[in-house]
C-alpha cells in the first residue's frame, strides 16, 4: 500500500463546514458522542491530556472536557476551528488549526490521542500515525474511529436512520457516506498501515459501518 495517497479530499470550509456541523449536532449524535467519550476514556485518570485530531465542530471534544480531561483539538480546516471554538465556549479546550502530519506539539505531550471519522481523508496516513506516536507519552494510546470500507449500503442506511436528520438531509448524508466509504480503509489495510508506522501494530474491531482502531505507544 502506498504511504502517500494520490488524491486528497478538500478541507471543509465555509458553508460546507457549517452544513456538516449542523448535521452532526443532532440530539441523537450528541448522545452518541457522550457514550463514546465514556467508552474510549475508560481508565484514564482525571486531568489526563487528550489530543483530538480533526475534531471538526468540536462536539466530541466538549464531551471529553466535561469528563474532566484537558483537551486540545487540531484541525486543518479554518472554519471548523472557528465552529469548534463556538461549540466549546466556556470550556478550557485549546482548538488549533494545523496538519497532523506536522503536529505543532512537543514529543510526549499527551496521554491519549483520538481521531473520529477523518483518518480516511489523510493524504499521508503513515506519517499521521507516526506523529500520533511521537506526541504520545510512553504507555499512552490512540483510538481511531472511522468508516469501514467493507460496510454495505444497508449498513449505511441503518446508520443514517439512527441520526434522525430528516428525509432530505438523510438522503444527502447517505450519498456522502457512500462516497466516503470508497476512500475508507478495511481492517486489514489499517493493520498494514500500523505495521509501517512507529506503532508497529494495532487492534481493530468492527461495529455497524465503523471501525475502532487501537494503537499503544
Amino acid at each position: 500500500m502506498e504511504t502517500t495517497r494520490k488524491h486528497r479530499v478538500p478541507e471543509m470550509e465555509g458553508l460546507q463546514a457549517r452544513w456538516y456541523a449542523k448535521n452532526r449536532g443532532t440530539a441523537a449524535q450528541l448522545a452518541q458522542y457522550r457514550k463514546q467519550a465514556a467508552e474510549v476514556t475508560s481508565g484514564l485518570p482525571e486531568g489526563a491530556e487528550i489530543l483530538e485530531v480533526a475534531p471538526g465542530p468540536g462536539f466530541f471534544a466538549v464531551e471529553l472536557a466535561k469528563r474532566g480531561f484537558r483537551v486540545t483539538g487540531l484541525d486543518i480546516s479554518h472554519t471548523m476551528v472557528e465552529i469548534a471554538r463556538e461549540t466549546g465556549a466556556g470550556l478550557e479546550i485549546d482548538f488549533r488549526q494545523g496538519d497532523i502530519t506536522h503536529a505543532p506539539f512537543a514529543a510526549e505531550s499527551f496521554d491519549f490521542v483520538v481521531c473520529q471519522a477523518a483518518f480516511k481523508n489523510f493524504r499521508q496516513p503513515v506519517a499521521a500515525l507516526d506523529e500520533m506516536h511521537r506526541v504520545l507519552r510512553p504507555g499512552g494510546f490512540a483510538v481511531i474511529h472511522d468508516l469501514n470500507h467493507e460496510a454495505t449500503s444497508a449498513d449505511i442506511g441503518r446508520e443514517v436512520e439512527s441520526m434522525n436528520v430528516g428525509a432530505v438531509s438523510g438522503f444527502t448524508v447517505r450519498q456522502t457516506l457512500g462516497w466516503l466509504r470508497r476512500r475508507a480503509f478495511t481492517p486489514a489495510q489499517f493493520e498494514e498501515l500500523a505495521a509501517q508506522s512507529a506503532f508497529g501494530a494495532c487492534s481493530v474491531s468492527q461495529s455497524g459501518i465503523g471501525l475502532e482502531v487501537r494503537l499503544t505507544r
